[in-house]
This record gives C-alpha cells, sequence and structure tokens, in this order.
C-alpha cells in the first residue's frame, strides 16, 4: 500500500517541498531500490534469527521512518526517510509468509496463503483510495503519519498473537550478502531509472545498459559461489529442485509486472481522458479491491481441498480477460459504469490468483528454508514490479508518439491533472489501451507457466510451533492460529 499511496501524491509533494519532479519521483524509487535489494537476505536472516523478532525489528523501523516522512521539511530528508522506509519493508516482508508456512500444516495453509495473497493484492488498490481521500482532507504528510497508528497496533498484535518459532543455526555467507546485494542494486536502479535517463548515459562513461548488465553478472557470479562455497550458502539452490517452487517463482514474477504496469495507463485515461480526480479514479477500481476480499475466504478453502495449481492458472487467465475488456472500452466516450465491469473480472481473478499462487509454490519447502523461499518469491515479485514499471514507461511513450507525435507526447509527460482537449482526447485514449498489451502479454506468459505446475505434494514436513511437541498442534485449524501465541 505504501508504494500506491505515496504515486498519488507526487504533485502534492513537490508542491509542498517546492522541489522538482525528478527529485519528487525519486522519493518513491529509494523507497523502491531499499525495498527489493535487501529481500534475499532478510528471508535468510529470519530463518537464522527467528521470523517475529525480524518482523518486529522491521515494522519499528517502518513506522518510525514514516513519521519522519511526514515530518520532513525538505526533499532530501523525505528521501532518507524512505529509504530506511523501504528498509522496514524488506525487513517484514519475508517474514509473513515464513511464518505461514511453517505455523500452518500442509493441508490447512491454503486459507493463510489465500488471506495473505489477497492483503498484498487489495493493498495496492487500497493506497490509491485512501491516498485520495487524505490528500483531499488533509495534506500529503498524513498519507505518512496514518502507519504510525497502524504500525503501533500492528507491533502490539504480532506481540501478542504470533508464535515464537524455533531457530536454524546458519553460517552467514557474507561473500553471498555482498554479491546479492550489489547485483540487485545494479540490476534494480538500471531498469527503474532507465527512463528517466532516456536509457543513455547516467555518468561519464556509465550508462543505463552497462548498470543493467554489470548487475546481472554480479547476480551470476553470485549463483557461482552458492554453488562452489565450502559453507552454508545464502541462498541455497537446492530449492529450486522443487519444481513448484521453481515454476511459482517464474510466475509470480509474470504477475508483478503486469500488475504494476496496468495502473499507469489506467489512472492517466480516467484523469486526462475521462476528467476524473484522482480520489476518483482510483474507485473505480473498488470493485476489485471488494470482490479480492470477499472472495479470499471460499477461494482459501478451496485450495485445501483441490489441486491449487489449476485454480491460479484460472486467475491469471481471467486477470488477462480483465485487461482485454479495458483495452476494448477505453474510449472517450464508453459509459463510465461500463468500466467497472473488468475492475469486477479482475477482482475475481485476484482471489484465484495471489492465494493459490502462493500456496502451491510454498508447499514443498521444509520450515528450515521458508524464509529463503519466500525471500526468492518476493523478491522475484518486486523485481518483476519495477519491470513492469520501466516497461510500460517506454511503452506508453511510444504509444503517444506514435498517435500524437513526438510533441504532443512530450507535453503529457508533465501529467496535466486537467482533462485533455477533445480533439486529442480519442488518439490518447487508444494509446493507453495500447499500452495494456504489455501486462496482457506478461500475464499469458505466466498462465502458461504455471501450467508446469506439478501435482502437490501429498505431504511435507512441518515444525510445530515452540512449546507443542504433538502432532495435533501441527494439525490445529487455521482459523485459530492465535491459539498457538505463547
Amino acid at each position: 500500500m505504501d508504494t500506491t499511496i505515496v504515486s498519488v501524491a507526487n504533485p502534492s509533494i513537490m508542491l509542498g517541498l517546492g522541489t522538482t519532479m525528478n527529485a519528487t519521483l525519486w522519493a518513491t524509487s529509494a523507497y523502491l531500490l531499499a525495498y527489493a535489494v535487501p529481500l534475499l537476505i532478510t528471508g535468510r536472516l529470519g530463518d537464522r534469527f527467528g521470523p517475529r523478532r525480524l518482523y518486529l525489528i522491521g515494522l519499528v523501523v517502518f513506522t518510525l521512518s514514516s513519521l519522519a516522512c511526514g515530518l520532513s521539511t525538505e526533499i532530501g530528508s523525505l528521501i532518507i526517510a524512505r529509504v530506511f522506509q523501504g528498509l522496514g519493508a524488506a525487513l517484514m516482508t519475508p517474514q509473513t509468509m515464513a511464518v505461514i508456512t511453517r505455523i500452518f500444516p500442509p493441508r490447512q495453509r491454503g486459507s493463510a496463503m489465500a488471506v495473505w495473497g489477497i492483503t498484498a493484492g487489495v493493498a495496492t488498490l487500497v493506497g490509491p483510495i485512501l491516498g485520495g481521500f487524505l490528500l483531499d482532507a488533509l495534506s500529503w504528510e498524513w498519507i505518512f503519519f496514518i502507519n504510525v497508528p497502524v504500525g503501533i497496533v500492528g507491533f502490539i498484535l504480532a506481540m501478542r498473537y504470533v508464535p515464537k518459532l524455533e531457530t536454524h543455526a546458519h553460517r552467514f555467507d557474507w561473500v553471498g550478502v555482498v554479491l546479492s546485494a550489489l547485483g540487485m542494486f545494479l540490476l534494480v536502479f538500471g531498469i527503474q531509472e532507465g527512463e528517466t535517463y532516456d536509457w543513455g548515459v547516467i555518468w561519464g562513461p556509465i550508462s543505463v545498459w552497462l548498470l543493467i548488465i554489470a548487475g546481472a553478472v554480479v547476480l551470476a557470479l553470485f549463483v557461482v559461489w552458492q554453488a562452489v562455497q565450502k559453507g552454508e550458502p545464502l541462498l541455497p539452490l537446492g530449492i529450486f529442485r522443487d519444481r513448484n517452487f521453481s515454476v511459482g517463482t517464474g510466475a509470480i514474477t509474470t504477475v508483478g509486472l503486469s500488475v504494476t504496469a496496468m495502473g499507469l495507463p489506467l489512472m492517466f485515461y480516467f484523469q486526462l481522458v475521462r476528467g476524473l480526480t484522482p480520489t476518483q479514479s482510483a474507485l473505480m477500481l473498488v470493485p476489485m479491491a471488494l470482490l479480492s476480499a470477499g472472495l479470499a475466504r471460499p477461494v482459501g478453502l478451496l485450495i485445501d481441498r483441490s489441486d491449487p495449481r489449476r485454480l491460479s492458472t484460472i486467475g491469471l487467465a481471467v486477470f488477462a480477460a480483465g485487461m482485454l475488456l479495458y483495452i476494448l472500452l477505453m474510449k472517450p466516450d464508453t459509459e463510465i459504469w461500463l468500466l467497472l465491469i473488468p475492475s469486477a473480472v479482475m477482482g475475481v481473478a485476484n482471489a484465484f490468483m495471489w492465494g493459490p499462487l502462493a500456496s502451491i509454490t510454498t508447499f514443498g519447502l521444509p520450515p528450515q528454508l521458508a524464509g529463503a523461499g519466500s525471500g526468492v518469491y518476493n523478491t522475484s515479485r518486486q523485481v518483476g514490479a519495477v519491470l513492469g514499471s520501466a516497461l510500460m514507461a517506454v511503452i506508453m511513450q511510444a504509444r503517444l508518439t506514435s498517435h500524437l507525435g513526438a510533441a504532443g507526447a512530450t507535453g503529457s509527460e508533465h501529467g496535466a491533472l486537467a482533462q485533455l482537449p477533445e480533439q486529442v482526447r480519442e488518439p490518447f485514449a487508444q494509446a493507453m489501451a495500447e499500452s495494456l498489451y504489455l501486462p496482457v502479454g506478461a500475464i499469458i506468459i505466466g498462465v502458461v507457466v504455471t501450467l508446469l505446475f506439478g501435482a502437490r505434494p501429498a505431504s511435507t514436513r512441518s515444525t510445530p510451533v515452540v512449546g507443542e511437541a504433538d502432532d495435533t498442534a501441527a494439525g490445529a485449524s487455521a482459523d485459530a492460529p492465535a491459539q498457538r501465541a505463547e
């Protein structure tokens, strides 16, 4: 949510702090970099020191840095605070999935994963809606201040209900830490900032493509090091011998790309072609959020009782259908209510996409690899999101140039908040609709990838919560995780 809520507030932040658009966008870029780069490491830290402990530390860092963001009086301090906010998010994210993998027995894990997945999906939709309301009623600072009470409540609930889990002794692979962090930074920064530098030179002999290639090379060295080192690897490559984990990691990358890329042309269409405010534009996605949340529990039960690999295929295919509906309907004179239909279709898709995908991907992981697996899974999703954002910027620019010419495309970069003149609405809408073919293509690749899922294993190793030694505890109801607390 914190990624999308800030995107709505960028113009207000730029005006409030008296800065440039490029500097303002760095507040988002810095957060995404600090969030994506350490995910492999923080997942492994959860295995070593306990997921609850890492989650609580991350929540404290995130909450305090949110307060610092809201108190910022100039763009430099906001960017620094956003870096720490991203680090806090990176500490938290892998632990949630790892805790679910470890405290729920395999055949009851689907319901929990469904709630986890839908929460992630709905949060990206809630961000713009909540951001719009806070901006209209208060000021941009409150998109950060809102995290403080949420963080405090979350800390109390985690202390009260999330159990301490057994830790696994690990010797930390510091060479692997450096290689993974450096490789991820170069790759993500290159992809994320490519459009800013027109995919050319950044400074001196350093170009965007040089950074991307260097990042890929360093990550390749990281993989080689994980294979040949004599100690304990940061990323156990044996985790990829689990066919479903490998397939699921590939699929979630396409989902991250598609979900992130989809929102950009939609918001431009709603605001610049249809003349909706940011809040009204976000409200057009309410059917998606409501149906996603409402179907989470039924789909979760379906995951537990049936084979979830086909559910994820259905979810991704329906998501593609929803985007195709948007492409057909994105015209200047389409009745507004008709645009709620693809939103509803994609709400159903979300319910069948996030939870089943997470469940089948992590089903066969042993407890001691839950953190590592969660780190890889979430890193793949985040890299897909960064890639989707960067590619969509290029595609939108190309389609606008095709329909409006270079002058018209350049003028659209400034993101005017007013509705476009009537004579350019049709070509602009067409350009935005054609841009959606990128996420459609990516999610169709994801559909094909999910067809490679194997059957879910009959069972997997599951470690009961500390203090519970019998199998009865391991088979406790997925509806009562609170009972496992100390």
